[in-house]
């Protein structure tokens, strides 16, 4: 078996799980993905938490803990979920520390129901990183409007961030900025910049899921050759717009400051249509300094079949921006796309994180301590 994963690596890509759970902690599943797979950061969002938590194993006798405290179920979530944050990142610390601080980091979001209040983002930014309290946390901060100053002031604090939900390329433009203007704030503010780092999740997989439907409905030989297209071409523009902004005269100024790039890094990378090879979403998007967060099937069809061939992704624009334009000359408008996935992104995190309220506060009802 030819060690794909490995290939990846070194072609610049860091492989993170997308998933955490406390059963993969306390297993030695996530030590030994680190150690055997070439795993070297870890991904989670308020899904990925609702399904560890809802149907896990491990968390009894926290709960049963927290339920004899009487605490409130937002505080009795935060507890959990911020414990197997800094246990995943106490697991990462060797690559954190043999990669001065780029890999071996584990993401924990924001509530999401603060996606559109940038106060309240920002203050339970801090918050997280308080609770967490490790040097290799990234704090989630979803990419709406509202979220891009928050990007920025948080990262002005010097807290490290990995913004999610990003669909746009306009959007993903807009998240660069706020990441340099954060890094200039905490310049004046004479923070170590070398300390500060960032990713841009940048979704690719629901991007082809919702164009492909509307190329469906067309139902034209014309739509249907360009299905399964969109997604890749939108993250390799995203690509060409990363090489030109860490490129910029504004960009050299914090790079000799000690700042690090924001990576660009491909969520959503399990495939979602049986008709696509279940190692689309990473074979097609090797690029020097990526990163590539992994649901673990798509993680296992990687090593098991992936072929890696090197750079996917440099000068590949010309062909990618004409699949765009071939797309939006269908009449599905590119700017339509993208509002519909962020406004579905939040609402799912949103719908994830009240199942997980109401599972965890059942579970505080079943544990609580008789009166008495």
């Amino acid at each position: 078996m030819t060690d794909a994963l490995k290939r990846l690596s070194e072609e610049g890509v860091a492989i993170w799980l997308d998933d955490l759970s406390r059963k993969r902690i306390t297993s030695g599943n996530l030590a030994e993905l680190i150690d055997q797979q070439h795993v070297v950061g870890v991904t989670t969002n308020p899904t990925i938490f609702q399904k560890a938590i809802s149907h896990g194993d491990g968390y009894e006798q926290q709960v049963s803990d927290l339920a004899a405290r009487r605490v409130t179920v937002e505080e009795a979530i935060r507890m959990i979920t911020t414990a197997d944050v800094r246990d995943a990142a106490d697991i990462l610390r060797p690559v954190f520390d043999a990669t001065d601080g780029q890999d071996g980091r584990v993401s924990i979001e924001v509530d999401p129901r603060l996606a559109h209040n940038t106060d309240a983002t920002v203050a339970e930014a801090k918050q997280l990183a308080w609770l967490v309290d490790r040097p290799n946390a990234l704090i989630k901060i979803p990419a709406t409007e509202a979220g891009l100053p928050a990007i920025g002031r948080t990262i002005s604090h010097g807290i490290s961030v990995n913004v999610t939900l990003i669909f746009s390329l306009q959007r993903y433009r807009a998240v660069m900025d706020a990441y340099l203007t954060g890094l200039e704030k905490a310049k004046e503010r004479g923070l170590d910049l070398s300390k500060i780092h960032s990713v841009a999740s940048f979704f690719v997989s629901r991007v082809d899921t919702e164009v492909d439907k509307r190329l469906d409905a067309l139902g034209t030989d014309e739509a249907k050759a360009l299905r399964g297209k969109a997604a890749i071409a939108n993250a390799r523009l995203a690509y060409q717009a990363y090489e030109e902004v860490f490129s910029s005269d504004r960009w050299n100024v914090l790079e000799n400051a000690g700042a690090n790039k924001q990576r660009p890094l491909w969520a959503s990378t399990g495939v979602k249509d049986p008709a696509y090879p279940d190692t689309m979403y990473v074979t097609d998007l090797v690029a020097p300094n990526t990163v590539n967060t992994m649901p673990e099937a798509t993680l296992e069809a990687t090593e098991d079949h992936g072929e890696i061939t090197g750079d996917t992704v440099t000068g590949t624009y010309e062909q990618a921006r004409a699949d765009l334009d071939a797309v939006e000359k269908l009449g599905i408008a590119y700017d339509d796309v993208v509002k519909v996935l962020e406004d579905e992104g939040v609402e799912k995190f949103e719908a994830s994180w009240e199942d997980l309220l109401k599972s965890t506060e059942a579970e505080l009802k079943r544990l609580a301590p008789s009166e008495g």
